[in-house]
């Protein structure tokens, strides 16, 4: 299958389902690609390793505004990319193997704490000229 074939394939399961972006799927294919190499070896990764993957390229492309563009996908948790992950298996459009399953991205990490907390930033008071 072309890249052209693929991004078209994509961009009509996004329309279908409607709830994500189609950057939601592409994310998810650039995101086990990190995290293939990341991980230092081929083949396959278990959902929580590409969550982990997700994570971590999510916060080095987008910095403290990661969940905002996540959210702006339609993906609010963990659970979203496993959906967008058995979306893409359902249509040949990614592999699984017999023990994988969409609950294995089922409340992995916390938004929040993932993406935010650690951006908070911290305001120095200023003190009044004197």
């Amino acid at each position: 299958m072309s890249q052209d074939d693929l991004e078209n394939q994509i961009r009509e399961l996004a329309c279908k389902s409607a709830q994500f972006e189609a950057d939601a799927f592409f994310f998810i294919y650039e995101a086990l690609e990190f995290t293939v190499k990341n991980l230092g070896r081929e083949g396959h990764v278990t959902g929580r390793e590409l969550l982990m993957g997700i994570r971590d390229l999510a916060l080095e492309k987008f910095g403290y505004l990661a969940k905002t563009v996540l959210n702006s996908w339609g993906v609010h948790g963990t659970e979203d990319f496993g959906r967008i992950v058995f979306m893409l298996v359902e249509n040949d459009l990614m592999g699984k193997t017999e023990s994988d399953s969409v609950e294995d991205f089922s409340n992995v990490y916390d938004f929040d704490a993932a993406f935010v907390r650690g951006f908070q930033f911290k305001l120095e008071r200023r003190r009044k000229p004197e």
